[in-house]
């Protein structure tokens, strides 16, 4: 690991440039992101439920498809690799202070970043939007409980929660940090609780229907390491976007660690507690699911808020500004306004077809089917960075409207698609294909392709 990039303050931004002052570079006072509420971050983002029902997805019909053993296994490897593309992409953004959707620039140039952008920002929007469903669920429990059964509405209920939402994103990273902080501490603590009754009172539920399967060390358990990376897949590729709030003086290594421990402690611990609850139940829906472990009103209130409050921390960090930044980007709208707007596009994405309660099949395949292209456009962000420019680039010429990342770089287009396209030829395995393909793919391309390419300046290939 190397020591800790120097924070650039300098950066001479072009008088051309036309965006908003969100997507201009952080200078060292613009962070106010510490490691703790760094952490903090994560560990919310890591305790959601789309996360359990994502766990849930191991179950089918009551039984697990991995045992215990296999799925922690899964858990644990993916995490290991999710931490890593954390800090292997974050850099750039945690040197120079830029967002994602200006570090797409480098190469797929000012046009071709439209196109990259919008395949971060609509699975955003979608999570989003599922993530919502699966709240309103909660708070449709909480109304019922109150109600004595006379309200049952989900719907209604994620709406309400979604004008919530919407008004708490108008305070950027200010409310991000607190809301993280607060939710994270007390999602773990009811998961906790959660856990001990799934382990006194449904030992031997658990016993025959996750421990003592045969499971399988096949295809469908590194088909399940690729849906765990895939749901993280949209969140490591914009991680310039988090970098660039925390504060200076974080070495390669300590980022690394800054990710692996909350996502350890909360991602795989959350993605257990889903498996749990659903081989005991047979629900997929964590909303619908915990009542009936509970089952004591008083107690399906008290987690129904805490699910409320997990909802609230994963959209905050995960699935609004990333797609807030690219609708600023595309529209030069001020970040309230794009935040908004993207929290009215989530309630119309129909979150509700992919979280059914029979199965959670619908929710792997959207996340296989987008993981297919943002596998390749992480494979050549990194190849860009790392290989071709040696970790160092032209921050200003970034910005410049009539620079040298004018219009779009042929070479990361094509590789883009020859990645989904190998992808998709064993979608269970589609992440690890695209990235493999692609990265190798722009390699190539970059190197013998497109001889005159203005792309290639400040390249190893530049001639």
């Amino acid at each position: 690991m190397s020591t800790s990039p120097k924070i650039a303050n300098d950066i001479q931004i072009p008088e051309n440039t036309n965006m908003d002052e969100s997507l201009m570079p952080n200078t060292e006072k613009d962070r106010t992101v510490g490691p703790v509420s760094y952490m903090f971050m994560w560990a919310g983002d890591g305790t959601n439920m789309g996360n359990m029902t994502l766990g849930a997805s191991i179950v089918i019909a009551g039984t697990a498809t991995l045992n215990l053993f296999q799925s922690l296994a899964a858990a644990i490897v993916s995490i290991l690799i999710i931490s890593s593309l954390f800090v292997l992409n974050d850099r750039l953004g945690y040197k120079e202070g830029i967002p994602y959707v200006v570090q797409l620039r480098m190469s797929f140039g000012l046009k071709g970043t439209i196109i990259s952008a919008l395949l971060r920002a609509v699975p955003a929007v979608i999570w989003y939007g599922v993530q919502s469903w699966i709240g309103g669920t909660a708070l449709n429990e909480i109304l019922k409980v109150v109600t004595s059964g006379s309200f049952d509405n989900i719907f209604i209920c994620f709406v309400v929660l979604q004008i919530i939402q919407i008004l708490l994103s108008l305070y950027g990273f200010t409310a991000i940090k607190w809301v993280e902080t607060v939710a994270s501490t007390a999602i773990m603590i009811a998961l906790v609780y959660v856990f001990g009754i799934l382990i006194t009172s449904y030992r031997e539920d658990l016993a025959q229907n996750l421990v003592q399967v045969e499971g399988t060390w096949g295809l469908a358990f590194f088909g399940f390491i690729m849906v765990f990376l895939g749901n993280y897949a949209a969140i490591f590729l914009n991680s310039c976007d988090y970098s660039r709030e925390l504060k200076a003086g974080m070495s390669d290594g300590k980022r690394f660690l800054l990710y692996f421990t909350p996502n350890t402690l909360a991602y795989g611990f959350v993605l257990m507690v889903g498996v749990m609850l659903a081989s005991v139940t047979g629900i997929t829906n964590p909303a619908q699911a915990l009542p009936i472990v509970l089952d004591n009103p008083y107690f399906t209130v008290v987690i129904s808020v805490f699910i409320i409050l997990a909802v609230i921390a994963t959209n905050m960090i995960a699935n609004i500004v990333p797609p807030a930044y690219v609708f600023t980007l595309l529209t030069k709208a001020k970040y309230k306004i794009s935040v908004t707007v993207v929290g009215l596009l989530a309630i119309a994405s129909f979150p509700w077809i992919l979280v059914k309660e029979d199965n959670a099949r619908g929710l792997d395949l959207f996340i296989l089917i987008y993981s297919a292209f943002l596998g390749p456009i992480i494979a050549i962000l990194l190849v860009e960075y790392y290989i071709l420019r040696k970790r160092t680039v032209n921050i200003t010429e970034l910005y410049d409207e009539d620079g040298m990342f004018v219009g779009y770089n042929e070479c990361a287009l094509i590789a883009l698609f020859i990645g989904a396209g190998a992808a998709f030829i064993q979608v269970d395995l589609a992440w690890i294909l695209g990235l493999i393909t692609s990265g190798i793919s722009y390699l190539l391309l970059m190197k013998f392709a497109f001889k005159n390419s203005k792309f290639k300046k400040g390249t190893i290939f530049e001639e």
